[in-house]
């Protein structure tokens, strides 16, 4: 990604655009439940091996993703703050209807 953009108004939809295929989009939904499962057993237990879990298989199913369906290299690697907004943005379309997956 060599365009900065000023804004995350202005990176989302390039952001969408990065995650055009339905499984790469799957891959990071699956990831996030999974990890928000994670976040939750950590409340539950307080071990803090599930803060760990929550990392890897966030990431972990962005990745995948990346680099199994859509082809492309994660934006987290070069807008980590906005790729984490935007995923969380992309999952909450994906759980209401808005975005399809």
């Amino acid at each position: 990604m060599s365009t900065r953009h000023a804004s995350f108004a202005e990176f989302y939809p390039y952001y969408l655009t990065q995650h055009a295929n339905m499984l790469c989009r799957r891959a990071h939904f699956i990831g996030s439940s999974s990890a928000l499962g994670a976040l939750a057993q950590y409340v539950v237990s307080m071990n803090a091996w599930w803060i760990v879990a929550a990392l890897v298989s966030g990431y972990g199913g962005a990745w995948v993703g990346h680099f199994f369906y859509e082809k492309n290299r994660p934006a987290s690697f070069s807008r980590p703050l906005y790729s984490f907004m935007g995923d969380w943005v992309m999952y909450w379309q994906m759980l209401t209807g808005k975005l399809s997956w």
